[in-house]
């Protein structure tokens, strides 16, 4: 016969309290003096007492957990926005419910809000780095509080994401600063918002300072893509400053300037844009924009955490913004 696990009975003997006294810490009430909380603590450790962990969410209307939705979870900024989650959902005293989407269509994130229903969760966070989010037809279904990481969807929900703009911005003026006459652009795929803004950013900030903007080339996020483009831009004498939208592709592109002959930095000055672990031991090492993860993730928690129990909502949306790292990979032009 299969042995009963301890009860509360088992712990209010051992401590010489009622049921209820019992009852009353093991759902963390207020009113039990520290003396006898402390001695009915005591007591479910020694018999191995553990609440009910699903009856208290029953009675309190919370399950302390948090769902996560997430597309594409094997690039960078997903994978350190995710962990960044995790942590701070873990250090707030929730755990967390992932599902991983390959496709942002309708069915796909309607299913994934009914798993998650069915989990138990308090609320959740999207983390899904595409334009199909921010489409007319993507239909978040009610029922559950929300918040949206890195997306341009204007959704009556809290959005989290790092300023990509400024990043971007402050990446072409190093460069232009620097004495470039105008800055080449390695862009991300056209299905990240992310790389939207980047790219727009990059526009913008040659426009406003009165400098060509150069045809724009675009890549996949890996380092791969960032070496074929970074053929092309290799074999242009006019090149002598890039930005690359992440720093894998900057990568790429890092070698295939060195295979052409084309000093690093001497001949062309390179940006990048995320400062992963790696980017300080390239060759030469990276200049690159540094995105705070774990800020993001905490925000984004907090958000969603002020989002529970509350009737009147104020969305406004959070900016977290970077950081610009300067390293070996840039410099002013070759005189003449």
């Amino acid at each position: 016969m299969r042995r009963r696990g301890p009860s509360i009975a088992d712990v209010a003997r051992l401590a010489g309290v009622s049921g209820q006294t019992v009852s009353r810490v093991a759902n963390d009430r207020p009113n039990v003096d520290t003396a006898t909380r402390d001695r009915v603590l005591a007591a479910m450790r020694e018999v191995g007492y553990r609440p009910n962990s699903a009856a208290r969410a029953l009675r309190n209307g919370q399950f302390r957990n948090i769902g996560v939705i997430v597309f594409e979870l094997s690039s960078f900024g997903n994978t350190r926005t995710f962990n960044a989650v995790g942590q701070a959902a873990t250090a707030a005293g929730y755990a967390i419910n992932l599902i991983p989407l390959l496709d942002a269509d309708q069915g796909k994130v309607t299913g994934a809000f009914t798993r998650l229903q069915e989990q138990a969760v308090d609320g959740i966070i999207i983390l899904i780095e595409a334009h199909q989010l921010d489409e007319a037809e993507i239909h978040l279904p009610e029922g559950l509080p929300v918040v949206v990481v890195d997306s341009s969807a204007h959704y009556d929900y809290p959005i989290v994401d790092t300023d990509q703009a400024q990043g971007a911005r402050i990446a072409t003026e190093h460069l232009l600063d620097l004495g470039h006459e105008t800055v080449w652009h390695l862009g991300g795929p056209p299905t990240s918002f992310a790389a939207t803004r980047r790219r727009r950013s990059w526009e913008e900030t040659l426009a406003a300072r009165g400098c060509p903007v150069p045809p724009l080339l675009v890549g996949d996020w890996s380092a791969a893509s960032g070496y074929a483009v970074g053929r092309q831009l290799a074999a242009d004498p006019a090149v002598t400053a890039v930005f690359a939208a992440n720093d894998e592709m900057a990568l790429g592109l890092l070698r295939a300037l060195h295979e052409e002959g084309r000093d690093v930095p001497g001949d062309v000055s390179v940006v990048g844009f995320d400062d992963q672990e790696s980017s300080a031991q390239f060759w030469p090492p990276l200049t690159t924009i540094r995105q705070f993860f774990p800020e993001v993730g905490r925000r984004a928690v907090e958000a969603l955490i002020a989002e529970l129990g509350v009737e009147e909502h104020h969305h406004r949306p959070v900016s977290v913004p970077t950081e610009l790292v300067i390293r070996a990979s840039t410099a002013p032009p070759r005189a003449g």
